[in-house]
């Protein structure tokens, strides 16, 4: 399956709390790094999730925001990594983070890029909602 989506870090399921309406998923994408999801209860069941499953987390690479320091949020995804490539445009930066073997890619202004001095080698938290993961299994 292709995608827009530059994010797609995958992992095996770890926990799953389920609600009425919602379900929280959390897939461990690399050792001691875990994403989380917040799900349909009927795309958990539609998907058959259950913990040990191998799943992707796909995140738009627009719903990453990137920090210098870990931050206290709201956001339950708050993910530490290594700066490995800043590509510069006319007004927007990709930047990519490395996870273990998986990568984290975010699109922000140059500002912000010079705002954090973010450089290759650097570390940054890459920061997204639990809500922009989609599951694919």
């Amino acid at each position: 399956m292709k995608t827009s989506a530059r994010n797609e870090l995958s992992g095996k399921i770890i926990d799953i709390k389920s609600g009425e309406v919602m379900s929280e998923v959390k897939v461990e994408v690399a050792p001691s790094v875990i994403v989380s999801a917040t799900i349909t209860k009927e795309a958990t069941n539609s998907l058959g999730l259950v913990i040990g499953s191998e799943v992707s987390a796909l995140v738009k690479s627009s719903s990453v925001i990137i920090s210098k320091e870990q931050l206290k949020a709201t956001a339950r995804n708050i993910i530490k990594a290594e700066v490995v490539e800043i590509k510069s445009g006319q007004v927007n930066s990709e930047v990519k983070l490395k996870v273990g073997e998986n990568m984290i890619c975010a699109v922000v202004t140059n500002e912000a890029v010079e705002d954090l001095s973010l450089t290759v080698g650097s570390t940054a938290y890459g920061i997204f909602k639990a809500s922009s993961v989609i599951l694919v299994a």
